[in-house]
């Protein structure tokens, strides 16, 4: 972390408070990395109080500078302006199919729920830009190799620090740095939806995907290995620069 501010010339980092473990650890590596210059922004989107409470302990823990923006207002207009456009779109294309109703299957959530952390990445790096400072990414190993982010929102950040640390590493990790037990402990979630939780979404525990990762396909059942190969395939293109032509094509 600090050779990416050396490197860059930025003189600190910004990091998203969401109340979770990752995003503590991070908080607390980036004040390691820069005594004094770090900020925390919490950044509610009609999210659960209780991830807030959680951002605030662990703010006070480590007397982190912070600042809080409400997103929600700016999200029901983006959302309500989205539909709108869609509702004009479907007449003029008729192959394009209706939108998904929002309803509990989360396939026919994610466009919603993904307008949530791209705004989230929107003021961060407005944050950052502002005080000449990097963004602070949150994103761990097992989250990547799955592609569990979001493209341009969560995953559009400037490094990512615990991105070869699987999610029990991260654990063991905030236990060293001394990160309130009531986050370790806390139920991993993306903070999407009311009662989302990362694993339910990913259809498997973090400790299966980190045994396909250290072990490989025979670490797992076989449909599990199948399932998490098949996510890696589709999310590749979220682990990668925008592909541009061969220049010699």
């Amino acid at each position: 972390m600090r050779r990416c501010l050396s490197s860059s010339g930025a003189r600190g980092f910004v990091v998203g408070l969401s109340g979770g473990l990752d995003s503590a650890v991070v908080a607390r590596l980036a004040q390691l990395a820069a005594p004094g210059a770090v900020v925390g922004l919490l950044l509610p989107c009609h999210s659960d109080p209780k991830d807030e409470r959680d951002a605030l302990a662990v703010a006070k823990q480590f007397s982190l500078p912070t600042a809080r923006v409400d997103l929600s207002k700016a999200y029901d207009a983006m959302a309500a302006d989205g539909q709108a456009a869609l509702d004009l779109l479907r007449p003029q294309l008729r192959a394009v199919a209706a939108p998904a109703p929002i309803t509990d299957d989360p396939r026919a959530r994610i466009p919603n729920a993904n307008i949530k952390p791209r705004l989230r990445m929107t003021m961060l790096y407005y944050v950052a830009n502002s005080m000449h400072y990097m963004v602070a990414g949150t994103g761990n190993k097992s989250e990547l190799a799955v592609g569990y982010f979001t493209k341009h929102g969560d995953g559009g950040v400037d490094m990512l620090p615990l991105g070869n640390l699987v999610k029990s590493e991260v654990r063991a990790l905030a236990r060293e740095l001394q990160i309130p037990s009531a986050i370790i402990d806390r139920t991993p979630s993306a903070g999407l939806w009311e009662g989302q939780s990362d694993e339910q979404e990913m259809g498997f525990s973090y400790a299966n995907l980190e045994r396909y990762l250290d072990e490989g396909p025979q670490g797992v059942s076989p449909a599990l290995a199948m399932r998490i190969e098949r996510l890696a395939r589709a999310t590749e293109h979220k682990r990668q620069l925008p592909p541009v032509p061969d220049a010699d094509a």
